[in-house]
């Protein structure tokens, strides 16, 4: 959620300004992974776009039914560029944390990005990660392509579809490093993973709902995999 909110804040400010969103989400998810179980997620992101093309922002998620766990911390600076009417591009450097968070703790990591939007209906983007925590510092990438229409009636499909490499990579015995006994079957180094959406937005709500789609291999790992659905309200301001 914090990325979408971030360049679609950016990609409109026409002067200095403030803006946020707070949001509940039925999980955790990070490029169809699982960073949480299926519980409610409290999410909160306040971000400042200037009008010269210069993006802060800071967001913060949390278990709801216990607080501090399933959590994930994110800090963002980026620079925007408007071409024309109908191109615009956002480039910038993004930490992740997730403290206090068994399940997320070794995705920790600093990841740049370069991200193309068409007409606010297509976006390519594509990724850069390095790992904070443990002793692989690899670098690894991932490519995301978005697609959003808008529909009668204040409602818009979405899709999305991208591959990466794996955040941690099997260790020699097969395992993340340190991370919870998870094990990769594959012995590709990508995976894949996409949504299928609808959202319905009425001035600052918005509804959305996600049919999540993630590489067999490991939706096989029923610890590692998102739930096939995850459900969002959320309310800027």
């Amino acid at each position: 959620m914090v990325f979408a909110l971030a360049l679609a804040t950016s990609v409109h400010a026409q002067s200095s300004t403030w803006s946020g969103t707070v949001a509940l989400s039925s999980q955790l998810i990070d490029r169809g992974v699982a960073i949480s179980t299926v519980t409610p997620i409290l999410q909160g992101n306040v971000s400042w776009a200037s009008a010269s093309g210069w993006l802060l922002g800071v967001s913060a998620a949390t278990e709801l039914r216990s607080p501090g766990h399933g959590s994930e911390a994110l800090a963002q600076a980026a620079r925007y560029w408007t071409f024309n009417e109908d191109w615009r591009m956002q480039a910038g450097v993004n930490y992740y944390s997730y403290p206090g968070n068994t399940r997320g703790h070794f995705f920790d990591r600093v990841e740049t990005g370069v991200n193309w939007l068409y007409r606010d209906v297509l976006s390519l983007g594509l990724s850069a990660m390095t790992l904070t925590h443990g002793n692989d510092h690899d670098p690894r990438g991932a490519v995301d392509i978005g697609f959003h229409w808008p529909l009668p009636q204040h409602f818009a499909f979405s899709a999305g579809v991208g591959v990466a490499q794996p955040l941690p990579a099997a260790g020699r015995d097969g395992y993340g490093d340190g991370y919870g006994g998870y094990h990769y079957v594959r012995a590709s180094s990508y995976y894949g993973y996409g949504h299928l959406g609808l959202t319905w937005t009425y001035r600052r709500w918005q509804l959305e709902l996600d049919r999540v789609f993630t590489d067999p291999d490991l939706r096989r790992q029923r610890y590692q995999a998102a739930a096939p659905w995850v459900a969002t309200i959320s309310r800027s301001f």
